[in-house]
């Protein structure tokens, strides 16, 4: 695998779009395909390749069809106090 360019609290955010893909028993091509993307930009994300923006989080969790706000409420419980940006 890929050295990680993000590390820190971004692992939560990226843990936890992975926990929500594989609770929807959907592999990432097919999130990729609702999306209109390519099964390697879902990797690329998984992997801590690539940043997710917060609408592409949005359109991740609807074509995964988990509460987005769920989703961030999961993020947020472990991120630590201080986020490094």
């Amino acid at each position: 695998m890929p050295k990680s360019v993000f590390s820190g609290a971004h692992r939560h955010v990226v843990d936890a779009l992975v926990a929500a893909r594989q609770r929807s028993g959907l592999t990432q091509a097919q999130v990729a395909k609702a999306i209109g993307r390519d099964q390697s930009f879902i990797s690329l994300i998984e992997n801590s390749q690539r940043r997710v923006d917060v609408l592409e989080f949005f359109a991740l969790c609807r074509a995964m069809n988990v509460d987005a706000v769920g989703v961030l409420r999961e993020i947020e419980a472990k991120l630590p106090a201080k986020i490094d940006i």
